[in-house]
């Protein structure tokens, strides 16, 4: 069984029987070039203008974090090297980010991408792995700055700040039964089912979701050279994929990422650091461990 993205949670959940007076509301999209999709159940009205500004929303955040968009502002960040006077939802990233990046002891960086670049490109990966380095970049809230020749990526981690950030806004105006995909899924009442799946051994195991979220990142689902997209100036690839639940899709999405890459006692030692209810393991014998 071979799948195209990274993420791995399918959609197999049937509708619960709901109350007369609820109705459902669904949206699929594209978003940070991956298919999304947003579900909604509550009183006609609520869940209609809920849906509006969720979609609304969705396209700012795209507009700051997609490299898909030429003209979003990580594109421009990326291209000159500084962000003067940045959105506050960028630097509420970054500092995501920079919180990953010390809870994994360095394994989640999202100056990786003139790494994905040289590899996609077929150039001198060398010369772009020296590139790497997230204690380089500098940020406050005026002003971020990257080191000489550096690039970000927030693919390991915009679509869990997406999901985060929509679903705050759903539960702000009062829905309290939603599944909010945007790459990584975070789920309020349902209950919600998910399969996880490995690109290489299929469905190895079932996960039901009724407040929280659940990101998952494969090594091999998306090829980049030789090796998977997954990349790192050092550490290479361990697990098939790896599977987060943890109460923000935030946190998960990046942790994922980042225990692609990490040994079962560094796994040990970033889940006793972060809020993460479980992680789900699946080696490259298809060998699944659930911590």
């Amino acid at each position: 069984m071979k799948l195209s993205r990274r993420r791995f949670l399918t959609i197999s959940a049937a509708f619960a029987a709901m109350p007369a007076t609820a109705h459902a509301a669904h949206w699929q999209g594209r978003a940070f070039g991956a298919d999304v999709s947003l579900t909604l159940r509550g009183p006609r009205d609520a869940a209609e203008v809920a849906l509006r500004e969720a979609r609304a929303l969705l396209v700012q955040i795209e507009a700051l974090f997609s490299l898909y968009d030429p003209a979003s502002a990580l594109v421009a960040l990326n291209r000159t090297g500084t962000l003067s006077r940045p959105d506050a939802r960028f630097v509420e990233l970054m500092e995501a980010a920079d919180h990953a990046h010390g809870v994994t002891g360095g394994l989640f960086d999202p100056t990786v991408q003139p790494l994905w670049a040289a590899l996609a490109g077929g150039q001198d990966a060398d010369v772009a792995r020296g590139l790497i380095g997230w204690e380089r970049v500098r940020f406050d809230p005026s002003r971020i700055a990257l080191g000489q020749g550096q690039a970000l990526t927030f693919n390991g981690i915009a679509q869990g700040y997406a999901t985060a950030e929509i679903d705050d806004e759903l539960v702000a105006r009062g829905l309290t039964d939603t599944l909010v995909n945007i790459g990584e899924h975070r789920g309020l009442g349902g209950p919600w089912t998910r399969g996880i799946e490995d690109p290489v051994h299929g469905r190895l195991g079932m996960r039901t979701i009724t407040q929280g979220a659940i990101a998952t990142s494969s090594a091999t689902a998306t090829m980049l050279g030789a090796g998977g997209h997954i990349l790192h100036s050092h550490a290479r690839p361990l697990w098939s994929t790896v599977s987060v639940e943890a109460a923000r899709a935030t946190v998960a999405d990046s942790l994922s990422t980042a225990m692609v890459l990490a040994t079962r006692d560094q796994i040990a030692t970033i889940t006793a650091r972060a809020d993460v209810h479980r992680v789900t393991l699946v080696d490259f014998e298809g060998n699944l461990t659930t911590i």
